[in-house]
């Protein structure tokens, strides 16, 4: 799931606004709803796909990551193809390729190519959704944005709670044979619809202004997180070797040499892929973190959640998708609380008590699997988990719009899609290293594993809960630095 954050300001919009712009919308949404159940999804199919296509633990985990790292360090190179060469144009290449990506999914036969056809989808959806902020301010009238906004937060939440059950029960239906293939069919369908709906209804035109691509900028970047990930998932099924250690030192060189090249090449006059000058911003550095350690605590507990369930309660899929609809509803039910003005009145206050919610949620589930063991029932989990998605509800809603709010007006395209790749960066690790955590840990036992990965979803929370208060304490109350 992402939040499109990377498209640059385009041209005010005309009075009337665009004649096609509730259709186009729709449109722009399926696309949406095809990243997330994407996401969704594959967590919950991943042990289905390991016994079909075979392979050791870490294939789990490179079917999550290598979507999510190639959507992290392509998504402000997509918003910018959109400023170069037109948003419709860009949306129907990414909506018709991350449609046959989908499709090279459905019929992998091994994990590599799987795993492959994943990194193409993540590559493809990094083109596809930043084009959408920027067409929906192209269509709408000032007047109408709030409402055309508005719209994702259900959709999202439908999608969020039903996107689960449904795979859980096209994994267990095995229709037509296809198993979990299905997952990944659905999107084909769904996607081709986008793209005819994207070539009769999306408006043509494109902005006035374009940046150049710092393509060497992505290059060292992509190199950076993947000596970063690539370690994390498979140097423990090696035994740690040396080269992990290596490359992970490496990751650490590389993105210094990164930082170097950006700052050269914005002393040049070029646009570089992240302004350097953001970093020396108390409230950005401080976002950085705090989203960093949250959305890795975000998508390794979906994950190891889902691996408890089928692997160490031999759970279904399906059932293992029904288990976790409280927290989708909880997350649904901060949403709108905090569109209702709750953000707005308690600002960076609103951040802390989520987390505060979320430790509770994470600690009670500690507390629940710890007492019950295996007669642990979805109704015991229930409240915990109601708990943890009521919390990231409440921090994801007013998080950007906060972090954000500490940068100067210029710096707003960059910052914005910087955070939504740490955004996604944040997925990635959360899938190598709480995945890790929890495959390590499977050498005593499952009860075991999922403890002490639940022990680190909550250290990960207290960084998540230190670099908030970094953040300024309300959006929009001054650019410039945090408070």
């Amino acid at each position: 799931m992402t939040t499109e954050l990377t498209a640059p300001h385009p041209a005010a919009p005309p009075a009337a606004g665009h004649r096609w712009r509730w259709i186009a919308l729709a449109v722009i949404l399926a696309a949406e709803v095809m990243d997330l159940l994407d996401v969704l999804v594959t967590n919950l199919a991943g042990p289905a796909i390991r016994a079909d296509l075979g392979g050791s633990p870490a294939v789990i985990q490179w079917i999550g990551a290598g979507y999510t790292l190639a959507m992290a360090v392509g998504l402000v190179t997509g918003g910018r193809l959109g400023d170069l060469y037109g948003r419709r144009r860009m949306f129907l290449v990414g909506v018709l390729g991350f449609t046959a990506a989908s499709a090279a999914c459905a019929v992998a036969g091994s994990p590599g190519t799987l795993i492959a056809a994943r990194v193409a989808q993540g590559l493809l959806g990094a083109l596809l959704l930043p084009q959408g902020l920027g067409l929906i301010k192209e269509m709408f009238p000032p007047e109408q944005l709030a409402a055309a906004f508005g719209a994702f937060g259900p959709v999202m939440g439908i999608s969020a709670v039903g996107g689960p059950i449904l795979a859980g029960w096209l994994v267990g239906a095995d229709l037509a044979g296809t198993g979990w293939r299905a997952i990944f069919l659905i999107n084909v369908p769904l996607g081709l619809l986008a793209a005819l709906g994207a070539a009769r209804f999306l408006p043509a035109s494109r902005p006035g202004h374009a940046t150049r691509l710092d393509l060497p900028g992505v290059a060292l970047l992509s190199v950076a997180v993947f000596l970063l990930v690539h370690p994390l998932v498979q140097g423990r099924e090696l035994g740690w070797p040396a080269w992990s250690f290596a490359m992970l030192a490496g990751a650490v060189v590389v993105l210094a040499v990164f930082a170097r090249y950006e700052q050269r090449r914005q002393r040049s006059g070029r646009d570089p892929l992240v302004v350097p000058a953001l970093f020396r911003r108390r409230a950005f550095t401080g976002g950085l973190v705090a989203g960093l350690a949250f959305f890795t605590a975000l998508a390794g507990f979906s994950l190891v959640f889902s691996l408890y369930l089928q692997l160490g309660l031999g759970w279904s899929p399906l059932r293992a998708g029904l288990a976790g609809v409280p927290q989708a509803l909880g997350m649904v039910a901060a949403f709108v609380l905090a569109g209702a003005g709750l953000a707005q009145r308690l600002g960076r206050r609103l951040i802390h008590l989520g987390l505060g919610v979320v430790l509770a949620g994470v600690a009670g589930m500690l507390l629940t699997l710890t007492l019950a063991g295996a007669d642990v029932t979805p109704w015991r989990m229930a409240p915990a988990l109601l708990a943890v998605g009521f919390g990231m509800g409440l921090v994801m809603a007013p998080f950007f719009d906060i972090v954000l709010s500490g940068v100067e007006e210029a710096e707003t395209g960059s910052a914005s899609g910087t955070l939504t790749g740490v955004q996604q960066l944040g997925g990635a690790l959360g899938v190598a290293l709480l995945g890790t955590v929890f495959f390590d840990g499977l050498t005593d036992s499952v009860s075991h594993a999922v403890r002490v990965t639940l022990l680190a979803e909550l250290g990960l929370l207290l960084v998540t809960v230190a670099g908030a208060f970094l953040l300024p304490r309300r959006a929009r109350e001054g650019a410039g630095g945090g408070h």
